[in-house]
This record gives structure tokens, C-alpha cells and sequence, in this order.
């Protein structure tokens, strides 16, 4: 069933792409390695679907939608604000026997970065990342209020996009009956462009759970996919399909995961 569904996925990337209007190779490559930096001078709007697959007792699948703009600010000729907004909507299957299904809205992860281009292949950037609790259920997270750092780093020599984002929140404020909060993320990105905006990819995301015991802390995925930037209209868009295997996984975490991503491209200029 797996299979097929994922060669479903596949099969809409390609249909979709085929049968729109591509950009110029030139725009398309430039615009493709800007999609591919989370911290571009680029307003976009990912919507970013993960489904895990075999989490719980019950080996169920979950599937958590990202909404996840992006929106940069200019505030001087050296530096940029560029502002990450993360909104998951979460399907949280029955993970044990009597256990209940929910559907909502997770919590709101808003990220600021302060962004400087060293030199025209290097940029990073740096500042605050938030927790807050807008969980619709207590199953789809914690009511706390959270805070720590992020930074990003990006390199892109040619063809390629390669970096990294890192953060860690901990839990400061919030219902005092709720386990606190104390999460780390690491995200590295590999991407490789191609002719006529396709690209490879690879961007695992990294988490552990200091609050939990050493053998449940981490998750780590192995994988990658395909992309392309294409327009439809005159509107660009980012298309991506990746698999990862859980390599490390707590218990009952998900043996692996699909990610779906369409992300609307907003070019200055454009």
C-alpha cells in the first residue's frame, strides 16, 4: 500500500510539473537555490505535509500539515529580519488500545533570524525561536510557553545549496501539571540543481527530547527526494517529494516518513 502511494506522489509531481510552463533554465536555477535557504531574501508560503508511518502500539500513521511562511525584512544595506512562521496541523491516530484519534491545530513556532551575506556563496543568521501554546488538544502539545536560539548557516558554491539550521527550546511558563519542554532540532539540507529548475535533495530533520530517558531521546532519518521550481501561470511554485527512514527512533516513534511539500515563491520583482 506504501508503494503505491508514494508512486502516487510521484506520479502527481511529475503530471503537475509536465504540464505547466516552466521558468527560463537561468530564473528557474537562481530561483530554485533562493526556495532551498531558509533564511533567502524570498517571500514564500510552504505547505509542508510529513506523514509518519507505524507510530504507537498500534503501528498507526500520523500526518502533520506545516504551514510555515516565510517573510524577509530588509533593515540595512548589511542586514536582513527574515521572520519563519510555523503553524502544524496534526492527525494524531490512536496510539494504543482504548486511545482516542484527534485533529487540530499544534503549537505556533515562530522564528526571527538576523541575516548577514558574508561574501556572495556564505550567509548566515541568527536570533530568537518561540513556542506558544495554541495547541487545540493537550495530545497535539504541551501547554507551554516556550523560548531558545536559532541560527542558520547556508553555502552555495554552484550548483549546490548546502547548510544547516539548529534550535533549542525550553519550556519557561504555562500549565505547571504539563511536562516541561526541552527540544532540539537540527535540520542540515543538501540540495543539488539540475537543468530546468529540478533539483536534488536532502533534509533531514534531527530532533531529541532531553526530557525523556537516553534511549528515547533522538530521532534520526536517513533520505531524500526530488524537487523542481515551475510556474503555473505566472505564479512560481517549489514542488518536492522526500522519504527518510528513522534509523533511531524512540519507542513507539515512526519507522519512517513521507514529506510532501508545495511552496508558493513570491520573487522581489517578480
Amino acid at each position: 500500500m506504501y508503494r503505491l502511494h508514494v508512486g502516487a506522489l510521484v506520479g502527481v509531481l511529475t503530471l503537475a510539473t509536465a504540464g505547466f510552463c516552466s521558468a527560463q533554465a537561468q530564473d528557474s536555477g537562481n530561483l530554485a537555490q533562493q526556495a532551498q535557504n531558509p533564511i533567502a531574501n524570498l517571500i514564500s508560503v510552504p505547505f509542508q505535509n510529513n506523514t509518519n508511518f507505524n507510530v504507537g502500539r498500534l503501528d498507526n500513521d500520523q500526518n502533520i500539515l506545516n504551514i510555515q511562511p516565510v517573510i524577509p525584512f530588509k533593515l540595512n544595506e548589511d542586514w536582513n529580519l527574515v521572520t519563519r512562521w510555523i503553524l502544524p496541523v496534526v492527525y494524531q491516530p490512536p496510539l494504543f488500545q482504548g486511545d482516542d484519534t484527534d485533529f487540530g491545530l499544534g503549537d505556533f513556532n515562530p522564528s526571527f533570524f538576523f541575516v548577514n551575506q558574508i561574501n556572495p556563496k556564505l550567509m548566515i543568521g541568527a536570533g530568537p525561536t518561540f513556542l506558544l501554546p495554541t495547541s487545540t488538544d493537550r495530545r497535539l502539545g504541551p501547554d507551554k510557553w516556550g523560548a531558545g536560539p536559532t541560527a542558520a548557516i547556508v553555502w552555495t558554491p554552484g550548483k549546490w545549496v548546502v547548510g544547516a539550521l539548529v534550535n533549542n527550546i525550553w519550556s519557561f511558563a504555562g500549565d505547571s501539571s504539563e511536562p516541561d519542554v526541552n527540544q532540539f532540532l537540527l535540520q542540515y539540507f543538501v540540495n543539488y540543481n539540475l537543468a530546468h529548475g529540478w533539483y536534488l535533495t536532502s533534509a533531514p530533520i534531527i530532533t531529541a527530547d532531553w526530557t525523556q530517558d537516553p534511549d528515547n531521546q533522538w530521532v534520526l532519518p536517513v533520505g531524500g527526494g526530488v524537487g523542481r521550481v515551475f510556474n503555473v501561470g505566472s505564479q512560481p511554485v517549489n514542488m518536492s517529494l522526500q522519504a527518510y527512514d528513522n534509523v533511531i527512533t524512540p519507542d513507539g516513534g515512526p519507522d519512517w516518513q513521507l514529506r510532501f511539500q508545495v511552496q508558493l515563491l513570491f520573487p522581489t520583482g517578480g
